[in-house]
């Protein structure tokens, strides 16, 4: 995959995931109930003790996670953009895990919103560490960076007489 396809599924997948959080966001702030296929389970998970950090809500945590990411795909690439991005990513997914470990321990219901969430999250952590590794400059090895056994001497300081 190329390096501008690999970007472009990554910001494709960002907007789903901001999609999605946004809706919820907006669920949470009008206080209405989710579109739910599963039986009321979103609400369930939505209203549940999980659903808020620090009385912050779960799901505008997410909502600035993907604006964040959005942010640092748009912006001007360079190492520092592609670590944070993919730093960003994978806290994402590691919370989005222990979101779905509540899920199923603790409330015992699914959020169809929030295991979708969950699946971009978790296709997207691997791409944006791929991404970040094919990317990052290769430390040159000491025989490309010094060229011939001439240029080895002349860069030691070793000066051929005569």
């Amino acid at each position: 995959m190329s390096s501008r396809a690999l970007r472009f599924t990554l910001i494709m997948l960002t907007s789903a995931g901001l999609g999605i959080a946004g809706y919820l966001t907006y669920v949470h702030y009008a206080g209405i109930d989710p579109v739910c296929t599963a039986g009321g389970s979103c609400e369930k998970v939505q209203t549940s003790v999980y659903s808020e950090l620090a009385g912050v809500p779960v799901a505008l945590i997410g909502l600035l996670g993907y604006v964040s990411i959005l942010g640092l795909l748009i912006a001007r690439e360079g190492e520092r953009t592609r670590f944070a991005m993919m730093a960003l990513t994978l806290a994402g997914f590691a919370f989005s895990a222990y979101l779905t470990y509540r899920e199923l321990y603790s409330i015992h219901a699914i959020c169809e919103w929030c295991a979708t969430s969950a699946g971009i999250l978790t296709v997207m952590a691997p791409l944006s560490v791929w991404r970040f590794l094919r990317s990052s400059p290769s430390a040159p090895t000491p025989s490309r960076s010094l060229g011939s056994p001439r240029e080895q001497r002349v860069h030691a300081g070793n000066l051929p007489s005569g």
